[in-house]
This record gives structure tokens, C-alpha cells and sequence, in this order.
């Protein structure tokens, strides 16, 4: 009974439409604010970025959004993603848990990323754009933009962090095979690029930083719009097909999740899985525990303040409430570069402050632990990203197992670890270390957060 057991749904299981969180909020999060006059933005303000019908979405309280049948077309090459339960992983531990894990790693770019790479490209394209500017920290973002770039005939450019640009070669490769452009931010092609290599031309670079670069460039032309991987409304919304089949999987394998974990940079993963369950509670459907699991050396829920803030360095992005490190915090350059954003998403962040969900962070030598003996049991190695996952859900398995619980605790494994190799190697040879941030520049951050009455 050690072999894993895979819940696989037929593609006409595929979502109809995406679920909207909104519409079950015991209360609305707060506005997003134009930084000038401090006032709600309207769809005028964020036209200059992206296409009336994403506009819409991001302000959107219906609970349903039909998904285009385009796009479901698409999807249908990878989803339903297959449900796994982790029975060799459950062994090793020695754990009464039950642990079930949801697998993005089978879209074609390795991650969970194509569910609105896919959507906010055919958005795009349905609204006579020829160009789409954006950033990529570890380059998942990046990688499954590129893809869809390819299928509906969009110029695509790429910002990514300079740190992970360097660490991850074979992620740039992918990109290009796609045929989009991927440049290393901070960069010389922007005004707000070239202010930074000025102060520190060897600057490691940010994820806030290279919204900035994409913002700014977007702006320039009329045929071009910017996207965003994660943290916005919209980008939560399409994620949600992550655990809308998830729930539908767990009914297969007759059992309901008593733990939700998810790993969470800006929050998007973390929001599709986890976002359809704490709907169906505050429905008044059965609870489950909502765990994220975020990197400690970039910990935006557990040390970061509940406050307005940019979504950019340079300051050209309207104001969003949330949990937030300051947006001139830069992170140390651990591996997990998909987790080095200076803020959490508005929602996750509301979603905390109301008690929907916990947060814990993690060093990133644990994480890599787990996720090496995840790859020794099931057979998957992990993304340094769904590494995080993995140690929250291995925590919870080995509390059950001191508590004497038969819980079940059901994950995001979000990507595959294939193009991070270079990350194992460097654990294998005792090379990977805890990268703690630094405390005064965190403190200078916060300190210089905008004031909002």
C-alpha cells in the first residue's frame, strides 16, 4: 500500500469558469489607490498597462468568470492536472496523515504559471495588442508568458532579476525558444534601470525593480500592455482552476483536506489552491486549516507590515494594500527566486488580516531537505519554490504523527525543479546556505513606506 495513488480527471472536468473570492468576503479589501490623489483608481487609470476586459476582472465581485473557450482549448494539453497521493512520502515519515499533492509541474513551461500566462495573453491579443512587456524572477513567469506569446502571435520581452537570470541559464534558453526576448534587470534599457546600475552598476536586482523596467516600457507605446505573474486580482482569479479540480479530486479519493498548504512569493499558487477551499467554508462548507509556507529570507507575511505600498521600486505602479518588506527592499539572492517579492497579493494579505489564513517561514536549506526527500519517495523533484510546500506539508505529517492524528493534509506542488539543478548541486556539495536579510535595510524600507491617511 506504498505506491502513490493518482486522482486524474477527464479534460471535460476542466473548469467552466474561474472562481472569484471576492463575492464571499466577509469584507471587501481595501481599494487600490492612484498615488497622486489618493483616490480609488478607476479602469482610465490602469488602461495604459492592460486590456478593458483584465480591468474588469481585477475589480470584478462575481463569484463565477467564464473561462473562454479558446483558452480551455489550451488548457486541455495539461489539465486537469493529475492529484497524487504521497503514500511512499506518508511511509517515510511514519506519519497516520494522509498527503495528497495537486502537480502544476506537467504544463508545458513546468509550472502552474500558464493557467493566466495562457488567459491574459488571449485577453491581450482579443484586444489588438502586438506587444506584452513583463518580469520573471526565477523565470517560470517568464517561461510560460514566452508560450503563450508563441501560440496567440505576441512580441514578448522579459525583464528578469539579475540574480536568477545568472543562476538560471537554461530558464533564459526556454524563453528563447519561445522566441521571446529576456533581458537582466536591473538593465540599461530603462530611465529607472539606469538610475539603479548608477548607485550599483553590480546591483543584484529585484523583483520590484523589474516591474519597474516592464512598467515603464509598456507605457511607451500604444500597441504594447504589461503583465503581471502573480499578486493582482485577475492573476489570483485564474489560478483558481488549481483548486476548483482539486476539490473535485479530493471527492474522488472520498476524503476532504483538514490542512491546505501552499508555497507563496506573491501569492498567486498559493491563492489557486487555496482560495476555492476558504470560499467553500465561508459558504459554510467544512473548514480547512490555510497554511503558506514563504521563504524566511524574504518573509512578507510573518515580518512585513500590513500597510500601503508600491508595487515597484521605482514607484510607478498605483498603491495596493499589503503585507509588505517596503518596496526598496531587495532580498538576498537565495534560489527560490520566485519568492523574492517585496509584498504579498492584496487578497492574501486581506485574507490574513481577516483569520482565513496562518503563515510560516522557512530557511531555505530545510526546505531543499524536504524536497530531496520528496524526490526520494515520489519520485518528482521539486522547484526550489514547491520546495517550501513540501516542508509545510512534511511538518503538519510529522505533527500528526507526534499528536497521534489521522489528519489529511493536501498541497500545491507547484513546478518542477528540472532547470534548477544547478540549486541541488549546490546542496549536494554543502554550498547552499541561509541567506538571512538584512535587518537595517528592512528597517529603512519600512520606515519608508508612503503615508495614507
Amino acid at each position: 500500500m506504498s505506491d502513490p495513488i493518482k486522482y486524474v480527471l477527464d479534460e471535460s472536468r476542466i473548469p467552466k469558469a474561474w472562481y472569484n473570492i471576492t463575492a464571499d468576503l466577509p469584507t471587501p479589501a481595501p481599494p487600490v489607490l492612484h498615488p497622486g490623489t489618493m483616490q480609488p483608481v478607476g479602469p482610465d487609470d490602469l488602461a495604459p498597462l492592460f486590456p478593458i476586459s483584465l480591468i474588469m476582472q481585477e475589480v470584478s465581485t462575481e463569484r463565477e468568470i467564464e473561462i473562454p473557450e479558446p483558452v480551455r482549448d489550451i488548457y486541455r494539453q495539461w489539465r486537469p492536472s493529475p492529484l497524487y497521493r504521497a503514500r511512499r512520502l506518508e511511509k517515510a515519515l511514519d506519519t497516520p496523515a494522509k498527503i495528497y499533492y495537486k502537480y502544476e509541474g506537467v504544463s508545458p513551461a513546468g509550472s502552474h504559471k500558464p493557467n493566466t500566462a495562457i488567459a491574459q495573453a488571449f485577453y491581450n491579443k482579443e484586444a489588438g495588442v502586438k506587444r506584452i512587456v513583463t518580469e520573471t524572477g526565477a523565470g517560470q513567469w517568464g517561461s510560460s508568458l514566452a508560450l503563450s506569446g508563441a501560440l496567440f502571435g505576441l512580441q514578448i520581452e522579459i525583464f528578469m532579476v539579475r540574480v536568477s537570470y545568472n543562476q538560471k541559464p537554461y530558464r533564459r534558453a526556454l524563453m528563447e525558444s519561445y522566441g521571446a526576448r529576456c533581458v537582466a534587470s536591473p538593465s540599461n534599457e530603462t530611465a529607472s534601470g539606469r538610475a539603479i546600475l548608477a548607485q550599483r552598476p553590480d546591483h543584484p536586482g529585484s523583483l520590484g525593480m523589474a516591474i519597474s523596467e516592464a512598467v515603464e516600457l509598456a507605457a511607451q507605446r500604444d500597441d504594447t500592455k504589461y503583465a503581471l505573474g502573480s499578486v493582482l486580482n485577475h492573476v489570483l482569479l485564474h489560478q483558481t482552476v488549481i483548486g476548483l479540480e482539486a476539490m473535485e479530486q479530493m471527492s474522488m479519493a472520498g476524503d476532504f483536506p483538514d490542512v491546505v498548504v501552499g508555497c507563496t512569493g506573491g501569492g498567486s499558487n498559493f491563492a489557486g489552491l487555496s482560495f476555492p477551499y476558504i470560499g467553500h467554508a465561508l459558504r459554510g462548507g467544512q473548514k480547512s486549516r490555510i497554511v503558506a509556507i514563504e521563504p524566511a529570507a524574504c518573509p512578507s507575511i510573518t515580518r512585513g507590515k500590513y500597510a500601503y505600498d508600491f508595487g515597484d521600486t521605482a514607484h510607478l505602479t498605483p498603491l495596493t494594500k499589503m503585507h509588505t518588506l517596503g518596496s526598496t527592499f531587495t532580498p538576498p539572492g537565495f534560489h527560490a527566486g520566485g519568492l523574492r517579492y517585496h509584498g504579498m497579493a492584496p487578497l492574501v494579505s486581506h485574507c490574513a488580516e481577516l483569520g482565513l489564513i496562518e503563515a510560516r517561514a522557512y530557511p531555505q536549506v530545510e526546505c531543499f531537505d524536504a524536497g530531496v526527500l520528496f524526490a526520494r519517495s515520489e519520485g518528482i523533484v521539486p522547484a526550489p519554490e514547491a520546495n517550501h510546500a513540501v516542508k509545510g506539508a512534511v511538518d503538519e505529517a510529522l505533527r500528526c504523527k507526534q499528536e497521534g492524528k489521522s489528519e489529511t493534509i493536501l498541497f500545491s506542488l507547484s513546478g518542477h525543479g528540472h532547470f534548477d539543478m544547478q540549486a541541488y548541486m549546490d546542496y549536494f556539495a554543502g554550498k547552499l546556505v541561509d541567506q538571512p536579510y538584512d535587518e537595517n535595510e528592512l528597517a529603512m524600507a519600512l520606515a519608508g513606506l508612503p503615508s495614507v491617511s
